[in-house]
């Protein structure tokens, strides 16, 4: 109950978000932000980049295309989606789906932090090169952050105030909506993911 608690304070906060440049749009266009959806006591977080227009406009998480090509990876290994906790960095949604700014990135992540804090989950999947990009500046990682090409299906070990977790950095789902190629290798990062779960969240890098 308690951290049902504390993650609807951050619902609370980002709703009233009017210093956000992002709030002024979702009021316009009579849409949600986005918070995030799923366990509280997830083992598995999943982290994207920004809401699309089907996010925003019902207040889910990855519930368009991309969310569906996500679905597929999850049924291919056997994981309910339910059992995760999946969300964005950034809870608001650029116009036009563009790349969020360094500045949008900077007044949400702080939601995103203590979102990971609540949770405590011992892997985190980051979705998409801005995902991958923060997540490791936040875990002190910087010597790793590369191309997400490089990046992709390669588990990294963090530090956190509730000991050690994975962090897994894959392609974001859109990638694979219009090349089937890169669905192959987005599905490749979730077996992996699947073989990190059979070992307890224990892998080498």
């Amino acid at each position: 109950m308690e951290k049902t608690k504390l993650l609807r304070k951050i619902k609370e906060e980002i709703l009233e978000l009017r210093e956000s440049p992002l709030y002024k749009k979702r009021v316009e266009d009579k849409n949600f932000p986005v918070i995030g959806e799923g366990n509280h006591d997830a083992e598995v977080m999943f982290i994207g980049e920004a809401p699309g227009a089907k996010e925003a406009a019902t207040g889910r998480p990855f519930c368009g295309t991309a969310g569906k090509i996500l679905d597929d990876c999850l049924e291919a290994i056997n994981f309910k989606r339910e059992e995760s906790y999946i969300t964005n960095i950034v809870k608001d949604r650029p116009p036009r789906n563009r790349d969020p700014l360094p500045e949008e990135i900077k007044i949400y992540a702080p939601f995103l932090d203590r979102q990971i804090n609540i949770i405590q989950p011992k892997i985190i999947v980051s979705l998409g090169r801005f995902s991958a990009e923060y997540i490791l500046k936040k875990f002190h990682l910087e010597e790793k952050i590369k191309p997400i090409t490089l990046l992709h299906g390669k588990p990294i070990d963090a530090r956190t105030n509730y000991g050690i977790i994975k962090i897994l950095p894959l392609f974001h789902p859109a990638v694979a909506i219009y090349n089937r190629e890169k669905k192959d290798t987005l599905m490749e990062g979730f077996f992996l993911l699947k073989e990190i779960l059979k070992k307890g969240g224990k892998n080498s890098e």
